[in-house]
């Protein structure tokens, strides 16, 4: 049985079979942490049970040994899921020994160059968890609305939104790219089936190593017939409460591990704030309050608060330093304090690295220029004023694809990009697609897109053409937000990104 069905065998006797994630030895006791996959349980291993030959086997086990235990299950709420295991036997498949990553701290690079590795560890775990829970609530969305889930081609012979940032490769003699969107081909689908998604891997070449950008990433693109684009903003919505309390109702032991505020996430249930692109620049250049402050007055406020945050650190530390120094100290009290110091030392990395970006964040938002399409800096300034996701509308048509319908007056494209709050910007970009087949012939000449490449596009305007709307979702991006994480290479199992194909 597993880890995860404890609960349901409470006082019976049962066989677990796993990897130990760590061991501690006290009077005659060993405490092992066992995982298998569906969770963690403290074993314990008694010298007065399980006698002399068995007990020197469990004090023998290494960080990552393979091991099966066959013990009571018995009920501890101090314990992690509430549940131990009193061992009997034990049996050892391999004795693991030098395992690379262990509990003390390591760089970045060492992780990633052993991300098949640290995929085990606990963090990592919780992270793939709450992925699962994502992933399967947009299956269960779309399906119990009647979306039809449709696959698009990897392979593509044209762009969906320009050339700058395709992978080209050869396919059989003729150029091929690796797709940035299902989008084109979901337009296509969705005449024929009518509301449909797609849900697959998209890549972009871009030479970027910000904490928001992978080369291979995972898109939902969703596409509805007869939908203009304030249905399909409800629809995004809609979508992202259900996902967010999916992931509340099923993942709150995670949450705990990653130490996540979930506050924030259910707050950020409540309606979304829609604003136009153009009120949004007026709140970015802090000429428009929210909530009686402009975001000059909020980043401020967040810069004084960062240096008061940073001096009380340092004082924590040196207190802690100073109790550590004291003789006679116990291993458990040592250990505290070095906990502490090191989640301390954490917050200070946090705390300086805002005291970098605040300043430079103001800057750019006082000089930005209307027209301009919104960079990483602009999205969490913008988003530092709201709890809630942001929904910004009524773009310049000239900054987006070619495919957007305009408003009726002509100057804007009737997109829309869902900004995430917590300073992790845009996760949703979509919009309502143009019918107008002169309008988007002209537009694809206008971007200098070989028109050739896109006749079955334009025949999706020929033959039987109806207003409808879409958007592509980023998944790794809602991954990182919901777990509060700071870079996209830790919400995918083996990211792909500027300098890293490997392992």
């Amino acid at each position: 049985m597993q880890i995860k069905d404890l609960a349901q065998n409470e006082g019976k006797v049962v066989t677990l079979n796993g990897w130990v994630a760590n061991t501690r030895d006290s009077k005659g006791l060993v405490f092992i942490i066992l995982r298998d996959g569906s969770g963690y349980c403290q074993c314990i291993a008694d010298l007065n049970t399980i006698g002399e030959e068995l007990f020197n086997k469990a004090k023998s086990l290494t960080q990552e040994s393979s091991v099966s235990f066959t013990g009571k299950v018995v009920k501890d709420e101090r314990q992690i899921g509430g549940y131990e295991l009193h061992i009997n036997d034990l049996k050892i498949f391999q004795l693991t020994h030098d395992y690379p990553i262990t509990n003390k701290e390591h760089g970045v690079e060492f992780l990633m160059d052993n991300r098949h590795l640290w995929l085990r560890s606990k963090r990592q775990w919780a992270i793939m968890k709450i992925r699962n829970t994502i992933i399967y609530s947009i299956h269960n969305f779309f399906q119990q609305k009647g979306f039809v889930q449709m696959d698009a081609p990897l392979f593509t012979g044209n762009a969906a939104e320009g050339t700058t940032t395709l992978f080209e490769t050869d396919f059989y003699g003729e150029p091929a790219y690796l797709s940035q969107s299902g989008q084109l081909y979901g337009e296509a689908m969705a005449m024929a089936l009518g509301n449909i998604y797609t849900f697959g891997p998209t890549f972009r070449a871009e030479k970027s190593k910000t904490r928001r950008h992978l080369s291979e990433f995972w898109m939902i693109e969703p596409e509805m017939t007869f939908y203009d684009n304030d249905q399909n903003m409800d629809l995004i919505e809609e979508f992202l409460h259900f996902v967010v309390k999916q992931t509340l109702e099923k993942n709150q032991a995670e949450f705990e591990i990653l130490g996540r505020d979930t506050t924030k996430l259910k707050d950020s249930l409540k309606p979304y704030i829609r604003v136009t692109y153009t009120d949004a620049v007026e709140i970015l250049k802090s000429k428009k309050a929210v909530n009686g402050k402009t975001a000059k007055e909020v980043l401020e406020n967040d810069l004084q608060n960062a240096k008061n945050r940073l001096s009380e650190c340092q004082s924590q530390i040196k207190d802690y330093e100073s109790q550590m120094s004291k003789p006679g100290l116990k291993k458990g009290q040592i250990n505290y304090f070095t906990s502490k110091i090191a989640g301390l030392k954490t917050e200070i990395k946090e705390l300086e690295e805002d005291l970098r970006n605040i300043p430079q964040w103001m800057e750019s938002a006082a000089n930005f220029e209307y027209g301009s399409d919104f960079g990483g800096s602009d999205e969490t300034v913008l988003t530092r004023l709201f709890d809630v996701p942001v929904m910004v509308y009524n773009w310049p048509h000239e900054i987006k694809a070619f495919y957007f319908k305009r408003t009726e007056d002509n100057k804007f494209a009737k997109g829309v990009d869902v900004l995430a709050p917590e300073g992790y910007g845009e996760i949703v970009g979509g919009g309502e697609r143009e019918t107008n087949i002169e309008l988007l012939m002209g537009k694809i000449n206008e971007h200098k897109l070989p028109m050739e490449v896109f006749e079955w596009y334009l025949d999706l305007r020929r033959y039987g053409s109806v207003p409808h709307s879409g958007f592509g979702l980023g998944l790794e991006r809602l991954v990182a937000w919901i777990c509060k994480l700071d870079h996209v290479r830790e919400t995918i199992p083996f990211p792909r990104m500027y300098g890293r194909l490997k392992p």
